[in-house]
């Protein structure tokens, strides 16, 4: 009987290339918590590491659903954050995280030039929920990180809370698109970008 586990855990050098990337995003979210405290990130460790890894399983599989490249979807949206994964702050995140991207991926020489041009536009494009793309894997990451983000508790009174009127209703209408596209039952929170909670009135 063999003692060599089919499947890696994420563990050695005979990992995939979305392994090795989404291992990489561990372990840059604990070297940075070791840096900069939970109290001094704008989410935290814990939502990092739980929203990075949860979004790239969505990814997966809306890519599948949509025929796109379930390794490229996968590794897009676990890499989508990476630049609050570094420093802890989420201003101009996905310009930066586009740039942080593009020096790992090419340092690996793991990925083609194409793979890592769409892999990095993906990423720089993916906060502008309220901009359908031409570049299906900015829309799979759009889709994914706003489906992650709505399964939260309280994530709807936070985004009406901190976001523009306008671009609120277009993050809840791709909520919308993204939970029926998954076959979800409608969830009626999202038909409205009133405080739930309205100890929460500005």
């Amino acid at each position: 009987m063999s003692n060599t586990n089919p499947y890696t855990h994420f563990q050695g050098e005979n990992v995939s290339r979305a392994e090795r990337v989404e291992r990489h995003v561990v372990e840059v979210i604990l070297e940075s918590c070791s840096k900069i405290p939970d109290e001094s990130r704008v989410w935290g460790k814990v939502f990092e590491l739980k929203h990075s890894s949860s979004v790239a399983q969505f990814g997966r599989v809306l890519a599948e659903k949509r025929g796109l490249r379930p390794e490229i979807g996968a590794i897009v949206c676990v890499m989508h954050d990476i630049a609050v994964n570094v420093s802890g702050d989420a201003k101009d995140h996905a310009h930066k995280g586009a740039v942080i991207a593009e020096e790992y991926l090419r340092s690996i020489n793991k990925f083609s030039g194409e793979e890592i041009k769409i892999i990095v536009e993906a990423i720089y494009e993916h906060s502008d929920k309220h901009v359908v793309s031409t570049n299906p894997y900015a829309e799979l990451v759009k889709d994914a990180d706003v489906l992650d983000c709505s399964t939260y508790e309280g994530t709807h009174d936070a985004y009406a809370y901190e976001k523009t009127l306008e671009a609120c209703r277009k993050y809840f209408e791709r909520v919308q698109a993204v939970r029926q596209e998954m076959g979800l039952p409608h969830d009626p929170q999202w038909n409205s970008i009133e405080l739930i909670n309205k100890s929460y009135a500005k």
